[in-house]
């Protein structure tokens, strides 16, 4: 018995050894594979303006930092057009791309109606509940998508304005009526404005035809205009300027690109930023096999006050410590 058992016991540790052996093998086979395997990622950025190109830029680099030329990309702009989003992430799927990025809210959406096991990383969106019309929100997505939100601080920047206009009375809110997360920050900042004592009304556009009008009647009837955080208004600025500044009507804005194009003052957040944190959560998706479902949406943190000197001074304001001066020399 105890030979039988020792002939046993070597046949039986022989044949882990090779099992063993085998193993180390395909581990390295593995190892080597990930080290050489190579991503394709596409990217939907809704329309060109300041602070969507910061956030495309942004991802890019944090990408290329942490895979360098193992990674390339499919960079498409959908010059403001939702439907051309479609076409752009149906491309992408039909290219069997390795994850999208989708750089504004109509670029997720269409992303999302096209595919739903491709990982889909957004970034500038300002609710993703609203964008993916989820009602029992909790931090994640639960699905395909995950990414960075560029939430605007809206009680603080409705303090702004009582802050440097305290002679305002009355609050335009101009946004286009087409963008799900304007209507929801018009909504969220309209709370906090009118608990400060100001009379908000609203003026929406369904598309950049319609800046001229409505500015102008928005100029003749509030002391005071705020842009959120608006894809359509952010690409067309300067039209709004051209009837603001004339009309000495001081805008503020959700965020830097708009305010160099029409605003006095602003508390951004920095779509460079927001782009970066989104460009790393795809790399760990990639490489470490995140799940994007359970991955909890990231928010800005870095906030700056920030206002355009010239305008402040045409139109009398005076700014206090604190506010950095935008430079809007390249404007």
């Amino acid at each position: 018995m105890n030979k039988l058992f020792k002939k046993v016991t070597a046949v039986a540790l022989s044949g882990v050894l090779v099992a063993t052996a085998f193993a180390g093998c395909s581990n390295a086979v593995k190892e080597e594979s990930n080290a050489d395997k190579t991503y394709t990622v596409g990217i939907c950025q809704l329309v060109q303006h300041d602070a969507l190109d910061a956030a495309t830029e942004g991802f890019k680099a944090a990408m290329t930092e942490a895979l360098g030329d193992k990674v390339t990309f499919k960079e498409q702009n959908a010059g403001g057009d939702s439907n051309t989003c479609s076409t752009i992430t149906n491309q992408f799927v039909s290219e069997g791309v390795d994850l999208i990025m989708a750089n504004a809210t109509p670029a997720l959406q269409a992303a999302m109606q096209n595919t739903v096991s491709i990982p889909i990383v957004a970034t500038s969106v300002t609710d993703f509940a609203t964008a993916l019309d989820i009602s029992d929100w909790t931090g994640t997505t639960g699905m395909n998508v995950t990414g960075t939100a560029d939430l605007a601080p809206l009680a603080q920047q409705a303090e702004m304005i009582k802050e440097l206009c305290p002679d305002a009375k009355t609050v335009g809110i101009l946004y286009c009526s087409a963008e799900p997360n304007s209507k929801y920050q018009a909504d969220e900042i309209t709370k906090t404005l009118t608990e400060l004592g100001f009379t908000v009304s609203e003026y929406t556009i369904a598309d950049t035809n319609q800046i001229a009008d409505v500015t102008t009647k928005a100029v003749g009837e509030v002391d005071v205009i705020y842009i959120p955080t608006d894809n359509t208004i952010a690409s067309a600025t300067a039209a709004v300027n051209e009837i603001t500044e004339p009309a000495k009507i001081p805008v503020f804005a959700g965020e830097e690109g708009i305010c160099k194009g029409c605003g006095v003052a602003t508390l951004s957040i920095s779509y460079y930023s927001i782009g970066y944190e989104a460009g790393k959560m795809a790399v760990e998706i990639l490489t470490e096999g995140k799940d994007p479902a359970t991955m909890e949406i990231a928010y800005a943190s870095d906030l700056t006050k920030k206002y355009v000197v010239d305008r402040a001074k045409s139109l009398g304001i005076t700014v206090p410590e604190g506010y950095e001066a935008l430079d809007i020399t390249a404007e």
